[in-house]
């Protein structure tokens, strides 16, 4: 069975790299992060967007190029490789990707073109204080042929600069419903976090939120299946960009140990070291083996709950132990922030959390394992 990627999949890939490297350069993301707005270069955004890079997993019908979450995965993986800050990951996957899958035609028709050319900007907001994510506390009531929402999501990604969120709601019936909120409706209210990786994220309230009948996706399927979905290829496009974040830490530590000398030899020829480097290099290709078996499972239509789960753990735990041997085996170079590694921990430290940590994705396998027959 041959693994190797398509010429197109290794044209997409080496396309989102020049762009990124070109555009997040450490210079341009410092003078961008020493500025009073929040972490995200709109003009890196529209770069991506002219190159067709945030609709690699839309249909053509709405101006995509068509391709699959495989290909979206590597775009993912090389926003990581740069801490890019752009919300691909909020945009691309969270919202753009069910929008495409499950939203009625009129919607689609509405919201899709203006994703894919960075005039608007989606999120999801999955998680609330101390609830399953399949459980959710915000309500929807029905209000004629619309619905009004009401409730707050804590942590929002992107929330600070998106235009839209998808909301899963529960709904007078007792079901679970996800709706597409329009994040300038009277109503809607949002707070900035400050957060340590720089990201703007938001905790966004919603109240008495008007909401249109159309825009609620696949309402004659079960919500908490939908739900499900967009946890499993968020998380799944998670270990993605850690896996990003991982190599291009891993890559600093090497050639930084390579010209640190001390008793007059390089720091790299020390047993320690090496020894150091190695383990971080065998939690590094873990996070990569797992992340894309969950991301080929996905991108196959095949079941992957277990799966997204082992490579959100090790993206996770494996991920926090690379960053945080990569800062150990750099000394007080690391924690300069005019070096930038500090992104990369910081960044990998905000993944590690993001759509649960590791325990949850612990508690999630032990579930399918009890659930299965013996």
């Amino acid at each position: 069975m041959d693994f190797s990627l398509t010429q197109e999949q290794t044209d997409v890939a080496a396309l989102a790299r020049q762009i990124l490297a070109d555009g997040a350069t450490p210079e341009r993301m410092k003078a961008l992060e020493g500025g009073d707005g929040p972490r995200f270069d709109r003009s890196l955004w529209a770069a991506l967007a002219e190159a067709g890079l945030l609709g690699v997993a839309v249909p053509e019908a709405y101006g995509g190029t068509g391709l699959g979450f495989l290909e979206l995965a590597l775009v993912v993986q090389e926003v990581g490789r740069r801490t890019a800050p752009v919300p691909f990951l909020e945009s691309a996957v969270l919202a753009a990707l069910p929008i495409a899958a499950f939203a009625t035609e009129d919607l689609k028709q509405a919201t899709l073109p203006t994703l894919l050319s960075g005039e608007l900007i989606g999120t999801a907001a999955l998680t609330e204080d101390e609830a399953d994510p399949l459980a959710p506390t915000t309500r929807a009531h029905r209000r004629g042929d619309g619905w009004v929402l009401r409730g707050r999501k804590p942590c929002v990604p992107a929330g600070q600069v998106a235009h839209c969120m998808l909301t899963p709601a529960t709904t007078d019936e007792g079901r679970v419903g996800v709706f597409l909120v329009d994040l300038g409706e009277a109503g809607v209210r949002r707070t900035a976090l400050l957060a340590t990786s720089g990201e703007p994220d938001a905790s966004i309230e919603l109240r008495d939120v008007a909401v249109p009948g159309a825009a609620r996706l696949a309402e004659d399927q079960d919500g908490r299946a939908l739900v499900t979905w967009m946890l499993e290829h968020g998380n799944a496009a998670l270990a993605m960009l850690a896996l990003g974040v991982c190599e291009e830490a891993l890559r600093l530590t090497a050639d930084y140990t390579k010209v640190r000398r001390q008793f007059d030899q390089p720091i790299a020829m020390f047993q320690a070291v090496v020894h150091r480097e190695a383990d971080a290099y065998i939690d590094t290709e873990a996070i990569r083996l797992t992340a894309w078996q969950a991301v080929s499972r996905l991108a196959s239509g095949l079941p992957a709950a277990t799966e997204v789960a082992l490579a959100k753990f090790w993206a996770a735990e494996g991920g926090s132990r690379v960053v945080h041997a990569a800062q150990h085996l750099h000394g007080g170079v690391g924690v300069d922030r005019d070096y930038p590694l500090h992104r990369y921990f910081v960044y990998a430290r905000h993944l590690e959390l993001t759509l649960g940590g590791p325990t949850r994705q612990l508690l999630t396998i032990g579930k399918i394992l009890a659930d299965e027959p013996a």
